[in-house]
């Protein structure tokens, strides 16, 4: 009976079991890659293009200057 008990325990146990591990360790993984993509797409979002400025340009820049 103690043997089966601690058989059980070890089973459960983190840090003997790799396959209960090694699940858990690839959710976390899953989740933390999830979570900086997620992250990023949301800053850049933020900071998405609003458009072209109204730029007031010189005339005696622009393609066919016009001088005074």
């Amino acid at each position: 009976m103690q043997d089966n008990n601690k058989n059980t325990l070890d089973r459960k146990d983190f840090g003997r079991n790799w396959v209960s591990s090694s699940r858990f360790l690839f959710h976390v993984q899953l989740f933390a890659i999830l979570a900086f993509v997620m992250g990023g797409c949301y800053g850049l979002y933020s900071m998405k293009y609003k458009g072209k400025p109204k730029v007031d340009v010189p005339e005696s820049t622009q393609y066919t200057p016009k001088y005074k």
